[in-house]
């Protein structure tokens, strides 16, 4: 993957977590899905009072992609910040991922300093996934 679009997703997801709606946690996360052909489409999380309809940012990003047709997710970069530390997706984030690419790549990167802290593969840290 070129690294050029790699920065632009990183700064993209930095950005956009400002307009993450967290009133509930003040947990803001931004993400950016990066397809095959390196189109960006990003997302934020948006919590609601019932918790439960709660949306995370790297479900919101695929979303975004798969709206505009595109199912060739190649990675996520997931830009957030707790404790010091960059967070990584969540189960059911994980699960709704793996549906599209496995083994595509997670991209950890800590809101505050704007660096990248960790990079896997899907694969790595949701090895066994629900499948039909």
């Amino acid at each position: 993957m070129d690294r050029k679009i790699v920065e632009t997703a990183v700064k993209k997801a930095v950005e956009i977590r400002n307009n993450a709606y967290a009133p509930y946690s003040k947990f803001k996360v931004g993400a950016v899905v990066i397809t095959g052909s390196g189109e960006l489409f990003a997302g934020v999380n948006i919590e609601n009072s019932s918790f439960g309809a709660t949306v995370c940012a790297e479900r919101i990003a695929l979303f975004s992609a798969v709206t505009q047709g595109k199912h060739d997710i190649e990675a996520v970069v997931i830009a957030s910040e707790l404790k010091g530390k960059a967070v990584f997706p969540c189960g059911m984030c994980r699960q709704v991922l793996a549906d599209f690419n496995p083994e595509m790549r997670v991209i950890l990167v800590n809101a505050v300093t704007q660096k990248i802290e960790k990079e896997a593969l899907l694969s790595e840290i949701f090895p066994d996934h629900f499948t039909f």
